[in-house]
């Protein structure tokens, strides 16, 4: 940027704590905050367990509003918008008395999470940066912080309030709209903000078409419509990816404590101690992907994003394979390793090779179509479940997983650079 050349890096400092605290206080702290709610409402765990695939559904069957509302009425409206639907969804399940209250307040929590979350962050970023994968990696790793970080926040907050978890969540409420008000405020008018995107696309275009052939990074040198990328196979192979990684991602975090107490239990060790163990594996896991994001974002402008996903979706194979026969703890690790660095990885080499492929215009619309799968994905935990129940054991559902990672990981390998029509 040649004016203001600092205020691209204060966006991605307050998207980067948007993101923080939305995953912190939705996917990061609901599994903490549950147990005082269902003990002061009475719900059954299957009843309040619930709540996490609606949470999920509707953040994915949602991606496709932020697109149409930023087209409409900015970023800035939309920011404002999310940060009110979120808050509205923390505060229905403040005030939760019924299942319906708080199924209705976690719907409105995942709509919420697209409105101000990855898909208007990644489109204001991509329009401030030419370099982009570094700036994708410290915004996604904030993510990953967020996710580790939102136990720690919900154990705290709760613990001053004496388990006071309507409090906690009212406090979320006002965090969310304070917050999104804010990214709002500094994103500024859309004049400014399209005078930055029209900088950046001259930019890109010009060193892509300076670009030698066997440049190791490809970028396209023309921008591709939503139509012209629905008919190239390297779109779906993408969401084959997005898919694959939310799929394990939610699955790992749903069933791997109690596949892991069960296979302790089967060895002999207490159901204590192997669900203390598996519970620290959960966390090692979560900091793998924090590394794998500020990795790839180091290495996103230097090494094409496809060999990073391309080892993102080998490290989910090997992570699923390890998690099926868990038995020890090398085994432990690895797994572990394997789901951490491949979860962390895959979104951020997604974004930047959607990007690299389709150029910045249409990649609100080719984002938000890639996020969709994400209502799909939140069966994972169903279908395991069921697997368990007819087969006697989760590691069947794993390494059905491993194969269709495996599937995806083959179809990298294979792909190439979309050709212009």
């Amino acid at each position: 940027m040649t004016q203001d050349r600092f205020r691209p890096w204060l966006l991605l400092a307050a998207f980067s704590l948007l993101l923080f605290l939305i995953t912190a206080s939705t996917y990061g702290s609901l599994g903490v905050v549950l147990p005082a709610m269902i003990g002061d409402l009475k719900w059954s765990f299957t009843e309040a367990f619930a709540g996490f695939a609606v949470l999920g559904v509707f953040t994915g069957a949602s991606s496709w509003l932020p697109a149409l509302l930023i087209r409409r009425i900015g970023v800035r409206g939309t920011l404002v918008s999310g940060g009110a639907v979120l808050a509205a969804g923390f505060l229905g399940m403040a005030n939760a008395e019924s299942l319906f209250s708080y199924y209705a307040g976690a719907a409105a929590c995942g709509v919420g999470f697209q409105m101000a979350a990855l898909i208007p962050g990644t489109h204001v970023l991509s329009s401030l940066f030419r370099q982009r994968a570094l700036p994708f990696g410290l915004y996604f790793t904030f993510g990953s912080l967020g996710g580790a970080a939102g136990p720690w926040m919900a154990l705290t907050l709760m613990g001053a309030s004496h388990d006071d978890w309507r409090l906690y969540w009212i406090v979320q409420a006002a965090l969310a709209a304070a917050v999104g008000l804010l990214c709002a405020l500094m994103v500024g008018g859309s004049r400014w903000l399209a005078a930055a995107a029209h900088e950046v696309d001259l930019e890109v275009e010009e060193a892509a078409r300076a670009a030698p052939a066997n440049a190791r990074v490809y970028r396209t040198a023309r921008e591709w419509t939503v139509a012209e990328a629905l008919r190239t196979p390297q779109f779906y192979i993408l969401v084959a990816a997005y898919f694959s990684h939310l799929l394990v991602g939610v699955t790992v975090a749903s069933v791997s404590v109690s596949h892991l107490t069960e296979l302790g239990v089967a060895a002999g060790v207490s159901a204590v101690t192997a669900g203390a163990l598996a519970a620290k594996m959960l966390s090692l896991e979560s900091l793998m992907q924090t590394l794998a994001r500020l990795g790839g974002g180091a290495l996103g402008d230097r090494v094409d994003p496809r060999w990073l996903l391309a080892f993102a979706q080998g490290m989910l194979v090997v992570g699923l394979l390890a998690l099926g026969r868990a038995t020890t703890p090398p085994l432990m690790v690895l797994y572990a390793i394997g789901t951490g660095v491949g979860f962390g990885l895959t979104v951020l080499a997604v974004t930047v090779l959607l990007l690299n492929y389709y150029g910045r215009r249409s990649n609100l619309e080719l984002f938000s179509l890639t996020c969709l799968v994400g209502a799909v994905s939140a069966g994972g935990p169903f279908v395991a479940g069921a697997m368990r129940d007819r087969l006697g054991s989760f590691s069947p559902t794993f390494q059905l997983f491993a194969a269709v990672a495996a599937v995806v990981f083959v179809a990298v390998l294979a792909m190439r650079p979309p050709k212009a029509p």
